[in-house]
């Protein structure tokens, strides 16, 4: 086959005038230092875009140049190939139908490769070139786990017997490397961690166990049929976060750290007893990565420009509000990192510390020894801080010990679960906290969400269905009934659910003069009136349109934020409602 012929792509390159010669011999030089491939040493070097070099590869050697992320694969085909091989060599069974085999490469030029990949196969080989990225990218999505965590579920369940096995024995023995328990943890850690899912939860049922994935917020499930190894799952995991492996009929929480795929997780484990068992969740938190800056999560310019003036501010409150998993400790690290400096004195009181951060005093709050928010932050104050995070407003106290801190020369970080922006003041006086205190010391609130993106391996566009027309409409955008939004069909690459990934929603109100004087009012009604006409001022869901129309996000993610966001504004102003019928009605006898 021509292509097994050894060929000099710089020489090709420079003949054809793509680089220069002294670009060539540059790039040899820093090859051979490093060791890397002349293409990789010639695209980073920024001496020919990766596109055009691809491109004229792919002249060169009379080859097809496949793009993956738009490529659907057969996963049956892609198993000819065993993992590691496909790593080594940087390649992937594209398609396995007739005599011959379609097989994508990184680098189509390496002979050796394409020698033992043709022994391995048994088969004609037919090449293509891709992008080494993407083919990587592929590989993590292609080759799951599940067939191997199945197999060593079965092995294990095996080797058990309701007679015989000594649990205890198991969870402690000194010896686990090859125990089929440690291997079935292993691959579940790394089958969760290449597909960068957030919560493991292992649940026994009356005659399954069911292992289920938090990815991009939503659980995918496993199930296998060898129950009995529940059990050990549970025991050593318990032994791993230094739990008591001998109480089955409490709960119980701890921590420990593993080391998968080269990354530090720390494992946050909760362990519940249910009625065939004990159900454990764990919390994966990738450490290694550090913890992300502002300019990653997503805010939109503007908005991350007014966010920026209230957090540099040297006094006052920043509360960021949304439901549990909605990214708010992801934000508030990102905020803390950007303030982290030798010169600010920083204290957090977090329950618990997700992620360890340096120069930071970060206390955990252990309520079983009287360690409370509100008593630590007492304390914490009298450490001449600048800056006090606190991981969450719980209760009247902490409310009021952290607004009279912003207003005694500290800037106060927090978060509450409020659904939106507006909520959020009422919410701290609803716990308790005077109106006039809020209104004094509460700068800013930012409101976030968690929508998925679309998975840009399966997009395509198309028109809103009769149910989304109806919203468009309901919601006052009839100007983009016409309008052609995305979506994803479902590929190997997002686990056919047409996602990828998720990015934040935010909506930041500003406390300014007239929202402060209906909080001292204690005004709902006039305080939400208020902040419509602010100028600037965007809803989550508005916000969330916007993607919709750039492509980002789907309609269906947009009606679904929408909808949650909706039903707590009916309830609010069902209460506002009453609050006013209730005074005009003071003096009033009630008629039935």
């Amino acid at each position: 086959m021509a292509v097994r012929k050894k060929i000099r792509i710089g020489d090709l390159l420079v003949e054809h005038k793509v680089i220069s010669e002294q670009q060539l011999m540059a790039a040899l030089g820093d090859q051979k230092r490093s060791g890397r491939k002349l293409g990789q040493v010639l695209i980073e070097n920024g001496y020919v875009e990766e596109k055009k070099f691809l491109d004229f590869l792919s002249r060169q050697l009379q080859v097809p140049y496949i793009d993956l992320k738009h490529f659907k694969f057969d996963k049956q085909a892609v198993q000819t190939l065993p993992e590691t091989l496909a790593r080594r060599y940087r390649a992937l069974v594209l398609d396995n139908k007739g005599e011959d085999i379609l097989i994508g490469m990184a680098d189509p030029t390496d002979i050796f490769a394409y020698d033992d990949l043709a022994k391995q196969l048994k088969k004609a080989l037919r090449l293509a070139i891709v992008r080494e990225v993407d083919l990587l990218q592929t590989i993590d999505s292609v080759y799951r786990k599940t067939d191997e965590i199945s197999s060593i579920a079965e092995e294990l369940g095996e080797e058990l017997s309701e007679n015989d096995f000594d649990l205890a024995q198991l969870a402690q023995t000194d010896n686990l490397t090859d125990a089929p328990v440690v291997r079935l943890l292993q691959s579940l850690f790394d089958d969760a961690i290449q597909i960068k899912a957030s919560d493991i939860h292992i649940e026994p049922d009356e005659t399954v166990l069911r292992i289920r994935q938090r990815i991009d917020g939503v659980l995918q499930e496993q199930v296998m049929k060898e129950k009995r190894i529940a059990n050990a799952l549970v025991s050593r995991l318990k032994l791993m976060a230094g739990l008591d492996i001998s109480e089955k009929r409490l709960p119980q929480d701890g921590r420990f750290n593993i080391r998968v795929k080269n990354k530090s997780i720390d494992v946050r484990v909760s362990t519940m007893p249910v009625q065939y068992g004990e159900s454990v969740v764990m919390r994966l938190l990738d450490q290694s990565g550090g913890t992300l800056d502002l300019e990653q999560l997503g805010m939109p310019p503007e908005l991350l420009k007014r966010y920026r003036t209230f957090i540099h501010r040297p006094h006052g409150m920043v509360l960021v509000t949304g439901p549990t998993g909605s990214g708010k400790t992801t934000t508030l690290y990102a905020t803390l990192s950007e303030l982290n400096n030798p010169e600010t004195k920083i204290i957090t009181v977090e329950d618990p510390v997700e992620y360890r951060l340096p120069r930071i005093n970060q206390v955990q709050v252990n309520t079983k020894i009287g360690l409370t928010f509100a008593s630590v932050l007492r304390s914490a104050l009298r450490q001449d801080p600048d800056i006090v995070l606190i991981g969450e407003m719980r209760d009247q106290e902490t409310a009021e010990i952290g607004l009279r801190s912003a207003m005694t020369g500290h800037f106060v970080l927090s978060t509450l679960h409020t659904n939106d922006a507006i909520s959020t003041a009422n919410r701290l006086i609803d716990m308790g906290a005077e109106g006039y205190l809020v209104a004094t010391a509460l700068q800013a609130v930012l409101a976030q969400r968690l929508v998925r993106k679309i998975c840009t391996s399966c997009t395509e566009t198309c028109s809103p269905d009769p149910h989304e027309s109806a919203w468009l409409r309901s919601f006052g955008a009839e100007n983009l009934l016409t309008t052609e939004f995305k979506k994803g069909i479902g590929c190997p690459h997002c686990n056919n659910t047409g996602y990828s990934g998720r990015i934040g929603i935010y909506e930041l109100l500003e406390i300014d003069e007239m929202l402060a004087d209906a909080l001292r009012r204690n005004d709902s009604s006039d305080f939400a009136r208020y902040t419509s006409k602010q100028p600037g001022f965007k809803t989550l869901a508005q916000n969330a349109l916007e993607y919709a129309v750039q492509g980002i996000t789907t309609i269906e993610e947009v009606i679904r934020i929408a909808g949650e966001l909706e039903n707590i504004t009916e309830k609010e102003e069902v209460q506002i409602t009453e609050e006013k019928t209730n005074e005009n009605n003071t003096h009033t006898p009630i008629r039935h």
